[in-house]
Protein backbone atom coordinates (compact mmCIF):
# COMPACT_ATOMS: atom_id res chain seq x y z
CA UNK A 1 0.00 0.00 0.00
CA UNK A 2 1.42 3.27 -0.78
CA UNK A 3 0.55 6.63 1.53
CA UNK A 4 2.01 10.31 0.72
CA UNK A 5 4.18 8.18 -2.28
CA UNK A 6 6.06 6.08 0.29
CA UNK A 7 5.32 2.30 0.66
CA UNK A 8 4.14 2.00 3.93
CA UNK A 9 5.19 -1.31 4.25
CA UNK A 10 8.69 -0.34 4.12
CA UNK A 11 9.25 1.29 8.12
CA UNK A 12 11.66 4.53 8.63
CA UNK A 13 13.50 4.60 11.72
CA UNK A 14 14.83 7.75 13.67
CA UNK A 15 17.71 6.89 15.87
CA UNK A 16 17.93 9.45 19.30
CA UNK A 17 21.19 10.65 19.36
CA UNK A 18 24.84 9.01 17.94
CA UNK A 19 25.47 7.04 20.51
CA UNK A 20 27.67 4.32 20.05
CA UNK A 21 25.48 1.34 20.47
CA UNK A 22 23.72 2.84 17.52
CA UNK A 23 26.22 1.22 15.40
CA UNK A 24 24.88 -2.18 15.93
CA UNK A 25 21.42 -0.87 14.70
CA UNK A 26 22.25 0.79 11.83
CA UNK A 27 24.19 -2.09 10.32
CA UNK A 28 21.29 -4.68 11.19
CA UNK A 29 18.86 -2.15 9.36
CA UNK A 30 21.16 -2.16 6.31
CA UNK A 31 20.30 -5.69 5.90
CA UNK A 32 16.83 -5.47 6.13
CA UNK A 33 14.36 -5.23 3.36
CA UNK A 34 11.50 -3.46 4.79
CA UNK A 35 13.28 -1.28 7.45
CA UNK A 36 15.19 1.56 7.01
CA UNK A 37 17.48 4.03 8.89
CA UNK A 38 16.17 6.97 7.73
CA UNK A 39 17.31 9.62 10.07
CA UNK A 40 19.15 10.66 13.25
CA UNK A 41 18.90 13.55 16.01
CA UNK A 42 22.00 15.40 18.23
CA UNK A 43 21.19 18.16 19.99
CA UNK A 44 24.35 19.20 18.38
CA UNK A 45 23.36 19.88 14.74
CA UNK A 46 27.35 19.44 13.45
CA UNK A 47 27.42 16.95 15.10
CA UNK A 48 24.48 15.04 13.36
CA UNK A 49 25.91 16.17 10.47
CA UNK A 50 28.69 14.40 10.33
CA UNK A 51 27.17 11.21 12.01
CA UNK A 52 24.79 10.59 8.98
CA UNK A 53 27.15 11.47 6.77
CA UNK A 54 29.53 8.70 8.45
CA UNK A 55 26.63 6.14 8.42
CA UNK A 56 24.85 7.42 5.44
CA UNK A 57 21.68 8.14 6.51
CA UNK A 58 19.89 10.21 4.50
CA UNK A 59 18.54 12.38 6.87
CA UNK A 60 19.78 14.30 10.17
CA UNK A 61 17.71 16.85 12.46
CA UNK A 62 19.62 18.68 15.47
CA UNK A 63 17.08 18.01 17.93
CA UNK A 64 14.88 15.52 19.44
CA UNK A 65 11.78 16.86 19.05
CA UNK A 66 12.43 17.75 15.14
CA UNK A 67 12.99 14.11 15.30
CA UNK A 68 9.96 13.05 17.60
CA UNK A 69 7.63 15.39 14.56
CA UNK A 70 9.10 14.12 11.89
CA UNK A 71 5.83 12.77 9.87
CA UNK A 72 7.87 10.14 7.51
CA UNK A 73 9.46 8.14 10.63
CA UNK A 74 7.35 5.01 11.92
CA UNK A 75 9.85 3.71 14.63
CA UNK A 76 12.32 5.63 16.89
CA UNK A 77 15.50 3.72 18.39
CA UNK A 78 16.09 5.04 21.95
CA UNK A 79 19.52 4.15 23.37
CA UNK A 80 19.84 7.29 25.48
CA UNK A 81 21.36 6.77 29.17
CA UNK A 82 19.08 4.25 31.09
CA UNK A 83 17.28 7.59 33.43
CA UNK A 84 15.91 8.90 29.77
CA UNK A 85 14.30 5.61 28.14
CA UNK A 86 10.85 6.23 29.96
CA UNK A 87 10.36 10.01 29.55
CA UNK A 88 11.34 9.92 25.69
CA UNK A 89 10.07 6.30 25.12
CA UNK A 90 6.58 8.05 26.29
CA UNK A 91 7.11 11.40 24.20
CA UNK A 92 8.04 9.60 21.25
CA UNK A 93 4.72 7.34 21.75
CA UNK A 94 2.82 10.60 21.46
CA UNK A 95 4.34 12.18 18.57
CA UNK A 96 2.82 8.91 16.72
CA UNK A 97 6.07 6.56 16.97
CA UNK A 98 6.47 3.01 17.55
CA UNK A 99 10.01 2.83 19.69
CA UNK A 100 12.71 0.09 20.21
CA UNK A 101 14.25 1.04 23.72
CA UNK A 102 16.97 0.19 25.08
CA UNK A 103 18.00 -1.98 28.14
CA UNK A 104 17.30 -2.01 30.67
CA UNK A 105 13.20 -0.36 29.78
CA UNK A 106 12.59 1.48 32.81
CA UNK A 107 14.28 1.65 36.45
CA UNK A 108 11.17 0.64 38.38
CA UNK A 109 8.22 -1.84 37.94
CA UNK A 110 5.93 1.52 37.95
CA UNK A 111 7.69 2.92 35.15
CA UNK A 112 7.02 0.27 32.84
CA UNK A 113 3.27 0.32 34.23
CA UNK A 114 3.53 4.35 32.58
CA UNK A 115 5.06 2.91 29.10
CA UNK A 116 1.95 -0.06 29.09
CA UNK A 117 -0.48 3.11 29.47
CA UNK A 118 1.05 5.53 26.63
CA UNK A 119 1.34 2.74 24.52
CA UNK A 120 -2.79 1.50 25.07
CA UNK A 121 -3.48 5.40 25.31
CA UNK A 122 -1.51 6.01 21.38
CA UNK A 123 -1.55 2.20 19.70
CA UNK A 124 1.80 2.38 19.91
CA UNK A 125 4.63 -0.54 20.54
CA UNK A 126 7.05 0.15 22.90
CA UNK A 127 9.83 -3.03 23.39
CA UNK A 128 12.84 -3.55 25.08
CA UNK A 129 15.74 -4.39 23.05
CA UNK A 130 16.90 -7.61 24.37
CA UNK A 131 18.55 -8.66 21.01
CA UNK A 132 19.16 -12.27 22.23
CA UNK A 133 15.94 -13.17 22.39
CA UNK A 134 15.18 -13.20 19.07
CA UNK A 135 18.27 -14.95 17.59
CA UNK A 136 17.84 -18.48 16.30
CA UNK A 137 20.23 -19.90 19.07
CA UNK A 138 18.24 -18.75 21.54
CA UNK A 139 15.22 -20.58 21.02
CA UNK A 140 17.59 -23.54 19.73
CA UNK A 141 18.04 -23.55 23.61
CA UNK A 142 14.90 -23.62 24.87
CA UNK A 143 13.78 -26.31 22.52
CA UNK A 144 16.90 -28.57 23.81
CA UNK A 145 15.69 -27.66 27.70
CA UNK A 146 12.35 -28.05 27.09
CA UNK A 147 12.65 -31.06 24.86
CA UNK A 148 14.79 -32.81 28.29
CA UNK A 149 17.86 -32.22 26.52
CA UNK A 150 19.32 -32.02 30.02
CA UNK A 151 16.01 -33.62 31.84
CA UNK A 152 14.49 -32.03 35.24
CA UNK A 153 16.77 -28.04 35.23
CA UNK A 154 18.07 -28.11 38.70
CA UNK A 155 21.13 -24.86 38.55
CA UNK A 156 21.24 -22.36 36.00
CA UNK A 157 24.70 -20.27 36.03
CA UNK A 158 25.34 -17.12 34.55
CA UNK A 159 28.02 -14.41 33.99
CA UNK A 160 27.97 -10.81 32.41
CA UNK A 161 31.75 -8.56 32.79
CA UNK A 162 33.91 -6.46 31.06
CA UNK A 163 36.09 -3.55 32.83
CA UNK A 164 35.35 -0.09 32.37
CA UNK A 165 38.68 2.29 32.61
CA UNK A 166 37.33 5.58 32.17
CA UNK A 167 35.39 6.86 36.23
CA UNK A 168 33.31 9.13 34.39
CA UNK A 169 31.63 6.30 31.95
CA UNK A 170 27.52 6.94 32.10
CA UNK A 171 27.17 3.35 33.57
CA UNK A 172 29.14 4.61 37.15
CA UNK A 173 26.65 7.19 37.69
CA UNK A 174 23.76 6.81 39.75
CA UNK A 175 21.56 10.12 38.16
CA UNK A 176 21.80 8.25 35.15
CA UNK A 177 20.63 5.26 36.44
CA UNK A 178 24.30 3.23 36.39
CA UNK A 179 25.27 -0.02 37.76
CA UNK A 180 26.78 -3.34 36.62
CA UNK A 181 22.94 -5.28 37.45
CA UNK A 182 20.90 -2.96 35.00
CA UNK A 183 23.91 -2.94 32.42
CA UNK A 184 24.52 -6.49 32.35
CA UNK A 185 23.51 -8.22 34.70
CA UNK A 186 20.15 -7.90 33.17
CA UNK A 187 20.86 -10.44 30.54
CA UNK A 188 21.36 -13.60 32.31
CA UNK A 189 18.39 -12.70 34.70
CA UNK A 190 16.09 -12.70 31.57
CA UNK A 191 18.08 -15.68 30.15
CA UNK A 192 17.12 -17.82 32.83
CA UNK A 193 14.30 -16.84 33.09
CA UNK A 194 13.57 -17.16 29.52
CA UNK A 195 14.75 -21.01 30.24
CA UNK A 196 12.54 -21.99 32.57
CA UNK A 197 9.41 -19.81 31.54
CA UNK A 198 8.82 -18.37 35.17
CA UNK A 199 9.67 -15.74 37.45
CA UNK A 200 11.16 -16.24 40.81
CA UNK A 201 9.55 -16.15 43.95
CA UNK A 202 12.71 -14.86 46.12
CA UNK A 203 16.30 -13.08 45.07
CA UNK A 204 19.20 -12.85 47.33
CA UNK A 205 21.62 -10.24 46.34
CA UNK A 206 25.02 -9.13 47.30
CA UNK A 207 27.06 -6.16 45.29
CA UNK A 208 30.32 -4.24 45.47
CA UNK A 209 29.13 -0.47 45.73
CA UNK A 210 31.04 2.38 44.87
CA UNK A 211 30.82 5.45 46.84
CA UNK A 212 28.49 6.93 44.92
CA UNK A 213 26.26 4.43 45.54
CA UNK A 214 26.06 2.27 42.40
CA UNK A 215 27.36 -1.36 41.64
CA UNK A 216 30.58 -2.26 40.16
CA UNK A 217 29.99 -5.86 40.81
CA UNK A 218 26.72 -7.62 41.54
CA UNK A 219 26.22 -11.34 42.41
CA UNK A 220 22.58 -12.99 42.78
CA UNK A 221 20.39 -15.58 43.46
CA UNK A 222 17.31 -16.44 42.03
CA UNK A 223 14.71 -19.31 43.51
CA UNK A 224 12.41 -20.28 40.87
CA UNK A 225 8.80 -21.97 41.90
CA UNK A 226 9.71 -25.09 40.44
CA UNK A 227 12.54 -25.54 42.39
CA UNK A 228 15.42 -24.80 40.13
CA UNK A 229 17.70 -22.20 41.13
CA UNK A 230 19.89 -19.54 39.09
CA UNK A 231 23.44 -17.71 39.85
CA UNK A 232 25.12 -15.09 37.87
CA UNK A 233 27.01 -12.02 38.52
CA UNK A 234 27.35 -8.87 36.38
CA UNK A 235 29.93 -6.26 37.03
CA UNK A 236 32.48 -3.63 35.44
CA UNK A 237 35.66 -4.73 37.08
CA UNK A 238 36.07 -8.02 35.80
CA UNK A 239 38.15 -10.43 33.04
CA UNK A 240 35.44 -10.10 30.33
CA UNK A 241 32.80 -12.76 30.65
CA UNK A 242 29.67 -13.80 28.64
CA UNK A 243 27.82 -17.15 29.14
CA UNK A 244 25.47 -19.26 30.46
CA UNK A 245 25.28 -23.07 32.19
CA UNK A 246 22.08 -25.08 32.36
CA UNK A 247 22.50 -28.01 35.04
CA UNK A 248 19.84 -30.86 35.06
CA UNK A 249 19.38 -34.34 36.13
CA UNK A 250 20.10 -35.86 32.44
CA UNK A 251 23.10 -33.34 31.31
CA UNK A 252 24.73 -30.11 31.31
CA UNK A 253 24.25 -27.12 28.45
CA UNK A 254 26.76 -24.52 28.21
CA UNK A 255 26.17 -21.50 26.30
CA UNK A 256 29.50 -20.19 25.81
CA UNK A 257 27.90 -16.50 23.63
CA UNK A 258 24.66 -16.33 24.81
CA UNK A 259 23.99 -12.80 24.76
CA UNK A 260 26.02 -11.72 21.36
CA UNK A 261 25.55 -14.69 18.95
CA UNK A 262 26.69 -14.85 15.60
CA UNK A 263 26.05 -16.55 12.30
CA UNK A 264 27.47 -19.50 13.47
CA UNK A 265 27.33 -20.73 17.12
CA UNK A 266 27.95 -23.94 18.99
CA UNK A 267 26.68 -25.29 22.25
CA UNK A 268 28.15 -27.98 24.27
CA UNK A 269 26.24 -31.01 25.88
CA UNK A 270 27.29 -33.32 28.12
CA UNK A 271 25.59 -36.54 29.10
CA UNK A 272 27.35 -38.98 31.51
CA UNK A 273 30.73 -37.30 31.09
CA UNK A 274 30.34 -37.50 27.21
CA UNK A 275 30.77 -34.07 25.51
CA UNK A 276 28.89 -33.10 22.39
CA UNK A 277 28.98 -30.34 20.11
CA UNK A 278 25.83 -28.86 18.58
CA UNK A 279 26.09 -26.47 15.46
CA UNK A 280 23.72 -24.35 14.12
CA UNK A 281 23.60 -21.42 11.96
CA UNK A 282 22.37 -17.80 13.25
CA UNK A 283 21.65 -14.46 11.11
CA UNK A 284 22.37 -10.67 12.10
CA UNK A 285 22.68 -10.15 15.72
CA UNK A 286 19.97 -7.20 15.79
CA UNK A 287 18.16 -8.28 12.49
CA UNK A 288 15.54 -10.31 14.39
CA UNK A 289 14.38 -7.73 16.50
CA UNK A 290 13.88 -5.58 13.96
CA UNK A 291 11.81 -8.08 12.10
CA UNK A 292 9.18 -8.82 15.56
CA UNK A 293 8.69 -5.06 16.14
CA UNK A 294 8.15 -4.72 12.10
CA UNK A 295 5.87 -7.68 12.10
CA UNK A 296 4.13 -6.28 15.21
CA UNK A 297 3.19 -3.25 13.72
CA UNK A 298 1.63 -4.07 10.49
CA UNK A 299 -0.03 -7.47 11.56
CA UNK A 300 -0.79 -6.42 15.03
CA UNK A 301 0.69 -9.46 16.79
CA UNK A 302 2.09 -9.05 20.10
CA UNK A 303 6.37 -8.75 20.17
CA UNK A 304 8.21 -11.62 21.39
CA UNK A 305 9.54 -9.14 24.68
CA UNK A 306 6.28 -7.67 25.81
CA UNK A 307 6.26 -5.11 28.52
CA UNK A 308 5.06 -7.51 31.27
CA UNK A 309 8.04 -9.42 30.51
CA UNK A 310 10.24 -6.20 30.62
CA UNK A 311 8.21 -5.64 34.19
CA UNK A 312 8.93 -9.11 35.69
CA UNK A 313 12.90 -8.28 34.87
CA UNK A 314 12.52 -5.16 35.97
CA UNK A 315 10.79 -6.15 39.69
CA UNK A 316 13.79 -9.09 39.73
CA UNK A 317 16.56 -6.32 39.54
CA UNK A 318 14.56 -4.26 42.18
CA UNK A 319 14.29 -6.90 44.79
CA UNK A 320 18.01 -7.97 44.10
CA UNK A 321 18.74 -4.81 44.77
CA UNK A 322 17.02 -4.11 48.01
CA UNK A 323 18.56 -7.75 48.92
CA UNK A 324 22.07 -7.02 48.37
CA UNK A 325 21.41 -3.56 50.98
CA UNK A 326 19.11 -5.58 53.66
CA UNK A 327 21.52 -8.32 53.48
CA UNK A 328 18.26 -11.42 53.26
CA UNK A 329 16.41 -13.07 51.35
CA UNK A 330 13.59 -10.59 49.21
CA UNK A 331 10.36 -11.63 47.78
CA UNK A 332 10.26 -10.63 43.94
CA UNK A 333 7.15 -7.86 44.16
Amino acid sequence: MKEGGMNKNILRWGILSTARINRAIINALSFSKVDQCYAVASRDADKAKRYAAEWKIPKWVGSYDELLNDPDIDIIYNPLPNHLHVSESIRAMRAGKHVLCEKPLALTPEDVDLLSRASQETSKFVMEAFMYRHHPQTKHVVDLIRGGAVGDVQLIRGAFTFQIKDEQDIRLLPDSGGGSIWDVGCYPISYARTILGEAPSEVLGSAVFNPSGVDESFYGQLLFPSGAIAQFDSGFRSEPRAKMEIVGTKGELTIPDPFKPGNKYTLLLTKNGIKQEIKGKGNELYLGQIDNLHKAILEGIEPLVTLQDSKVNTQVIVSLLRSARSKQWEKVM
